[in-house]
């Protein structure tokens, strides 16, 4: 979904009109970027929370030519989803019917609809 989609699907949830749905949606996202670049955390209960977090210096390689480099420290923004948010995507607990539903013995993974991959790993399904 892009934002353009987002205005779309508000603004007809709302009855409102798409400018006035933008200027919301504009605003919501600059508090919530305002909030971060401050270093707090914004909680928006039922559906997640968004924070930063600091990632060490650590040691990389350059892919092309083997060279060892030093990957600077920096902050990135994370999203933890809610637990309402994550049963709302996994299902109902305990449904072993439903594909997806269980843990993969090779990896470990739960599996997901209609993916063959799971965090980039391919799967023997």
């Amino acid at each position: 979904m892009t934002k353009s989609n987002l205005i779309d699907q508000v603004t007809d949830a709302t009855k409102g009109t798409k400018k006035d749905t933008e200027l919301v949606i504009d605003a919501v996202l600059v508090a919530i970027t305002e909030a971060l670049a401050k270093g707090d955390k914004v909680d928006l209960r039922g559906f997640g929370s968004f924070q930063v977090s600091g990632k060490k210096e650590r040691l990389g390689r350059n892919p092309r030519t083997g060279e060892t480099l030093t990957i600077a420290a920096r902050k990135a923004a994370v999203f933890k989803p809610s637990k309402e948010l994550s049963s709302r995507l996994n299902g109902p607990a305990g449904d072993g019917d439903e594909v997806g539903a269980g843990i993969t013995a090779n990896t470990g993974a739960q599996l997901q609809h209609g993916s063959e991959k799971v965090h980039g790993d391919k799967l023997d399904v």
